[in-house]
Order: C-alpha cells, then sequence, then structure tokens
C-alpha cells in the first residue's frame, strides 16, 4: 500500500513524492542492508520514540563506544 495512507495501492504516490511506497521502503533496507520488515520496525520504533520524546537528537551518538573521548 501507499505506507503514508494505507490504502492497499503499494507503489502508487498518488501524485505526491512525500508518500511512501513500498519501493521506498525496499530502498531504504537496501542501503542499510537489512530487511524490510526490520526497516518497518525501525521506523516504527523510531516514530514512538519521537512521540514519547526519547529519540536521539540527529548529532547524538548511537552508542557508548562513539561518544568523543577526552
Amino acid at each position: 500500500m501507499c505506507m503514508s495512507c494505507g490504502c492497499g495501492a503499494p507503489n502508487d504516490k498518488h501524485g505526491d513524492s512525500r508518500n511512501i511506497t513500498q519501493d521506498d521502503l525496499n530502498n531504504a533496507a537496501q542501503a542499510a542492508d537489512i530487511s524490510m520488515q526490520e526497516a518497518a520496525d525501525n521506523i516504527a520504533d523510531c516514530c514512538e520514540q519521537m512521540s514519547s520524546g526519547t529519540a536521539r537528537t540527529q548529532n547524538q551518538p548511537s552508542s557508548p563506544q562513539d561518544y568523543p573521548s577526552s
């Protein structure tokens, strides 16, 4: 389906490139070398974190080994 609206048409952008399609998700999954399901799960997790205010900022390291050494 157009992943944004849930219409059931997997690759229909409805004339608006901002809509997310199966092709977009597949490309994102390939870029990260993960499955489409894992990419979708990661997106859902991130949206949940953003809603709760616990999402990392863009420049925040993802794990302690990524923090700059003093």
